[in-house]
């Protein structure tokens, strides 16, 4: 930018002593402008203005006035005025008077009285009286900046023609200090923009890595939950996901503050709270106040002084798979390009989940089938092989029974010891084998289990079934009742050490049915043995939550174990 400097007399016309004071402003407005190029900001650049304009001026007070967009006054700084004489004002300058001419005009104007001037309206109440005035525009390329006013001269009636040109000067190099800080805070913007779009971007990248990776669904739901939160600055953030029996949306992690607060509810149906109006609207929504939207159910949440809460859908094709939300402890208002990312990151979060579920099924569809496949092998080779070598030793012990009776014992022990081998592999394979057996009829079923369960274990097994209870177990809650039944059986061969079990089913008087799997095997402590708890009862205790039932287990050292699954009428009507 080109600044043309008005030139000032060289030569003042009062001598040396004018002369000296001319050098000694010169020096003064030298300093002041590289004074405003050691300040980016702007705000910064207008006070050094104001106050090298009231300097060099020797102004009581001085004031820079800057126009909006519309031409009109926008903002207004001050220096002289006390706070205590801010506030007596009535109002700041709306732009009339001597302010709104220098506006129109864009020229200086310096006059002795301000009251004399024809453009003059006079002050607004509890102004504190003013009398000279000098005002200088600031401009660039022939745009109005702003302007620089200047008041009642402390060593003078009024200011002088030099003051002005002075002033003028400087004016010159604001203007150039003043776009050059624009200029900068515009960067700063960019920066500021650019930067949020590459954290965008950044996290859009995860969520397609995620998509097509193998990580573990906990893990996954981790890393998108911390990006999301630090992306919006939220201080808490949640994912609840959809339990497919029953239609739940239940809390799977919380991270942040105050989980305690969001503990109060961890699972919502369709439509219920803000979380279910999200699963039900599939798009996003929010809470301008927790404390006064009656959608927000859970208050404890406002009483630990959050404001504003955001939901949104993990969608994936035809169904929303969970839900993500935000809290922030200020109002938090979200516009169209947050909402859009938003929206954005829902989808991915969704599909990766999905991914994330599908790849957990398949590790698990692929287990079954090794378990399968070592129990046919142990079937069709081990089993096999070891009862040849038992004919050969049932042969051996004829052959030396009448000769060696001693050596007859000892092939006696060794069969024995062979069929109780076979009697433990055979348990592993009831275990490893996933059944073959239809339960389109839960009772025909059962009764096909037990008889290969005491073939295989020489276990004696008692099927008790209420036929009314039975009834109303169809469909997919009698295939997991028989895989609970299969579970508990393999539990039996393997551990209890046993000679009799049981399976019950009955009908409650409140309606309800009760499941039970019970032995007369050694038992164990719950509480000195907590690892015991393998993955026989873990599975049964999953299998039993997810269609709604209730999974207890008792047992006592000598005294066996009992496996109960109590179905609610609610659930099996």
């Amino acid at each position: 930018m080109v600044v043309r400097e008005p030139k000032l007399n060289p030569k003042p016309e009062h001598g040396t002593q004018g002369y000296n004071d001319y050098r000694s402003d010169m020096m003064a407005l030298h300093r002041a402008t590289l004074s405003l190029f050691s300040d980016l900001s702007l705000e910064g650049v207008l006070r050094r203005v104001i106050h090298a304009a009231r300097e060099l001026s020797r102004a009581r007070y001085a004031a820079l006035g800057l126009p909006g967009e519309d031409g009109a006054l926008e903002t207004f700084l001050t220096v002289g005025l006390s706070r205590a004489e801010v506030a007596k004002i009535e109002h700041e300058p709306l732009g009339h008077g001597l302010i709104g001419e220098m506006l129109r005009s864009g020229t200086s104007i310096r006059i002795p009285k301000i009251a004399d001037h024809p453009k003059s309206v006079g002050f607004p109440e509890g102004h504190p009286p003013m009398h000279s005035f000098l005002g200088v525009p600031i401009s660039a390329y022939g745009r109005p900046l702003g302007q620089i006013y200047l008041t009642d001269k402390t060593t003078a009636p009024e200011f002088s023609v030099e003051d002005q040109r002075l002033i003028e000067m400087l004016a010159a190099h604001s203007a150039a200090a003043i776009e050059n800080a624009r200029l900068y805070d515009k960067v700063r913007e960019n920066e500021s923009e650019l930067s949020a779009r590459n954290e965008e971007l950044g996290l859009m990248y995860s969520l397609a890595t995620a998509v097509s990776s193998t990580i573990e669904l906990e893990r996954l739901l981790e890393i998108m939950l911390e990006r999301v939160m630090k992306l919006f600055h939220a201080s808490a953030g949640e994912i609840f996901l959809l339990e497919e029996t029953d239609g739940v949306y239940r809390k799977a992690i919380h991270l942040g503050d105050a989980p305690e607060a969001f503990g109060e509810i961890d699972s919502f149906r369709p439509g219920e709270g803000l979380v279910g109006k999200v699963a039900q609207q599939a798009r996003p929504l929010w809470t301008p106040d927790v404390g006064l939207d009656s959608v927000f159910i859970r208050k404890a949440v406002s009483r630990f002084g959050f404001k504003t809460v955001v939901g949104v859908p993990l969608t994936a094709p035809g169904k929303v798979t969970g839900v993500l939300t935000l809290a922030f402890q200020t109002e938090r208002a979200i516009d169209d390009h947050e909402s859009g990312l938003l929206g954005s990151v829902g989808a991915g979060v969704g599909i990766a989940v999905e991914n994330a579920r599908l790849y957990r099924q398949a590790r698990r569809v692929a287990v079954l089938e090794e378990r399968d496949r070592i129990g046919m092998d142990l079937h069709d080779g081990v089993i096999q092989s070891i009862f040849a070598v038992g004919l050969t030793l049932e042969y051996a012990r004829l052959d030396v029974q009448e000769r060696a009776p001693e050596a007859a014992g000892r092939i006696d022990t060794a069969i024995a010891g062979l069929n109780k081998s076979i009697r433990d592999i055979r348990s592993y394979i009831l275990d490893l084998q996933p059944s073959r057996i239809s339960t389109a009829d839960l009772m025909e079923a059962l009764e096909r289990l037990v008889r290969e369960f005491k073939a295989n274990t020489l276990v004696e097994v008692d099927l008790l079934v209420e036929p009314d209870a039975m009834e109303s177990l169809q469909g997919p809650i009698a295939n997991d009742l028989f895989h609970i039944s299969q579970e508990a059986l393999a539990n039996v061969a393997k551990h209890a050490q046993a000679t009799h079990a049981w399976i019950s089913v009955r009908e409650t008087s409140d309606g309800a049915v009760t499941f039970q799997v019970l032995d007369n095997g050694r038992g164990f402590d719950l509480d000195q043995a907590p690892h015991l708890l393998g993955h026989g009862l873990s599975n049964i205790s999953e299998r039993a939550r997810l269609f709604g039932g209730e999974f207890t287990v008792d047992s006592s050292p000598g005294e066996g174990t009992n496996i109960t699954i109590r179905i609610p009428s609610t659930v099996n009507s």
